[in-house]
């Protein structure tokens, strides 16, 4: 069986497919479906929207807000008010949907210092909070009876009866689907992955974390509120039941059972979580356990999810591997090294304690554009401590420090980062569900920026930005002779790959100054030697690089310059001949009597040479 190109798989229009099922969906009623069935898509399509705006802050940010049921509440209450009210659909919905950003908004306050399941437990508060809140305002919200008299949607003062609005809920879910997987597809879900990896990483590669999980929360917010909205008018009457705890953990379950970083996997989540029950006598008795049960199946055997495992199974048995055509390109072009324009990196007396063990002791340290600049020492000795007050993840308690002449110490990491500082970490890190060029991508998230609604309307301005990042990433790539490498899974590439790769990630934003920690650690020897290369055609491009490393024979082979800490002090500053012979430093590594055995031979051939 010939499988389909992978050229067709990444960049055909393929989503017309699932667009062309909406569709089919949208018309069914006119074609002869009864009213219980409708009734069911209905569900399921409201619930989707609900499980996407989750998968949006937990999926692709990794981030676990639970009160997204809690949101629907605040959709649902503000339509069904304003429609008692007298209010058209439109107006209603505008309101629905500002109510749940606003919300979202205020998720994200705590989300902003909390994570993991911290934020879940503060979030799951709001999900408590829904009937207290309702039963404080009971001639408008009709407290714990609930809100009854909704009235059927209008439009300009005209009804909608059933397949009026089973039409509207299909094709506001289909919008809502398209606009997210438009968003999802982006630059920007690239940066929520980074996010999901680590907000250290994403620190490092200048994003403003807390900006970045503010409009995570309020693109996640906007699906449950549009949800909401229209719920209110399924029955004329909103209940406060609706929106407890059984629906925050039915809407984890669908999550995860479908798979939290798929667009389509909330359909999936949401159909099984929707239809299953409803063919199931007895359901709401044992409902919890059920869903508790979908969560510890889901968590062990469901990686990414029924999306994920077809996702996998479709790319392996259908689509074959064959490099893209903007790859092969790249390939068979002129591998040109850019010149680099490094700035001049100092720092002098910086001084840094952590409680009553000082770290840093008074460190002075100058790197200069087109040099490697070593940070060498035994383990404990301050390196990393190091090169974290340098890129603003430690603030020094004392000293100054300043790239191309400008200060940047005690700064945000994302400021230090805007200041032109790139670096590397002792364990790559490499967000899963990113192909190699999609990493180095992401480096250039914060230097271009492209809004996010340009991102969901698949505007020139963000189609534009995402071909200039792949572009650069593909020239990077092929500079470090990785590009034939640019759409595989990157988390599944061996260590020295990786390390390789963060290298190039590190080269995306065009940086003034790379610090590299331990990137030979792990390696065999052959990976040492490419990796030295690399490092030393950025140097002779004019790169600032300073790299901590065990590796000696590395060190003495590619530094120009090689600065030694023991104990959080500088010990020794010079060539690589002339830090090998110091005394100092070799008691520093191997113990005092290896220095005396050196001074006693330095003695002698001084002796000889009389």
């Amino acid at each position: 069986m010939k499988k389909l190109s992978n050229e067709t798989y990444r960049r055909g229009p393929l989503w017309v497919l699932p667009l062309a099922l909406g569709l089919v969906v949208m018309v069914l009623p006119f074609l002869g479906i009864d009213a219980g069935t409708q009734r069911i898509t209905v569900s399921v399509a409201l619930m989707s929207m609900l499980v996407l705006g989750l998968n949006m802050t937990f999926g692709y940010a990794g981030e676990l807000a639970l009160g997204q049921s809690a949101i629907y509440a605040v959709g649902a209450y503000a339509a069904g008010i304003f429609a008692v009210a007298g209010l058209d659909l439109p107006l209603t919905f505008v309101i629905a949907v500002l109510a749940a950003a606003a919300v979202g908004l205020l998720t994200g306050v705590p989300g902003i210092r909390l994570g993991n399941w911290s934020l879940g437990m503060v979030t799951f508060f709001l999900v408590l909070l829904v009937p207290e809140v309702v039963n404080l305002f009971p001639k408008v919200t009709g407290g714990a009876v609930g809100l009854p008299g909704v009235p059927l949607p209008t439009f300009l003062g005209a009804p909608l009866n059933g397949q009026a609005y089973y039409v509207l809920v299909i094709g506001v879910t289909i919008a809502t689907f398209v606009l997210l997987r438009n968003f999802a597809t982006s630059r920007h879900g690239n940066a929520l992955k980074v996010l999901r990896e680590s907000p250290v990483l994403a620190r490092s590669l200048g994003y403003s974390v807390p900006g970045l999980k503010l409009k995570t929360y309020v693109i996640g917010a906007l699906p449950a509120g549009a949800a909401g909205a229209l719920f209110a008018y399924q029955d004329g009457y909103i209940n406060p039941a609706s929106f407890g705890f059984q629906m925050a953990v039915a809407l984890l379950a669908a999550s995860i059972i479908g798979g939290a970083d798929s667009i389509y996997g909330a359909v999936i989540g949401a159909a099984i979580l929707t239809i299953g029950p409803l063919r199931t006598s007895g359901f709401q008795q044992f409902s919890l356990i059920f869903f508790g049960i979908l969560l510890v199946l889901g968590g062990l055997f469901f990686a990414g999810g029924i999306a994920g495992l077809a996702r996998r199974w479709f790319q392996r048995w259908f689509v074959d591997d064959r490099l893209l055509s903007d790859v092969k390109d790249v390939l068979a072009s002129e591998v040109e090294f850019p010149r680099i324009h490094g700035k001049e990196l100092r720092a002098t007396g910086v001084e840094k304690a952590f409680g009553g063990n000082r770290a840093l002791r008074g460190v002075d340290l100058v790197a200069r554009p087109g040099t490697v600049t070593a940070l060498i020492g035994p383990n404990g000795s301050g390196k990393t401590t190091l090169l974290n007050v340098v890129s603003g993840f430690y603030k020094p308690d004392a000293g100054t420090i300043a790239v191309g002449g400008v200060a940047v110490e005690g700064k945000a990491p994302h400021k230090v980062a805007a200041s032109g500082v790139s670096r590397t970490f002792q364990t790559p890190l490499i967000p899963k569900g990113m192909t190699v060029a999609e990493v180095v991508q992401s480096a250039r998230y914060a230097r271009d920026r492209a809004s996010i609604l340009a991102a969901m309307l698949r505007l020139p301005s963000a189609r534009r930005a995402q071909r200039e990042d792949r572009a650069e990433a593909l020239r990077l790539l092929n500079i470090v002779g990785i590009a034939e490498l640019a759409d595989k899974p990157a988390a599944d590439l061996p260590l020295g790959t990786r390390r390789l790769l963060e290298v190039t990630r590190a080269l995306a934003g065009d940086p003034a100054v790379v610090l590299l920690d331990e990137p030979a650690s792990g390696l065999d020897e052959s990976d040492v030697q490419l990796l030295s290369s690399v490092i030393s055609r950025l140097r002779d491009a004019g790169a600032t690089i300073v790299i901590v490393e065990h590796n000696f024979e590395m060190v003495m082979s590619i530094a120009d310059e090689v600065n030694v800490l023991h104990l959080g002090e500088m010990i020794a500053v010079g060539t690589p001949d002339m830090v090998r012979n110091d005394p100092a430093v070799v008691e520093s590594y191997l113990g005092k009597a290896a220095r005396e055995e050196l001074e006693r031979r330095n003695a002698a051939q001084q002796g000889g040479s009389k």
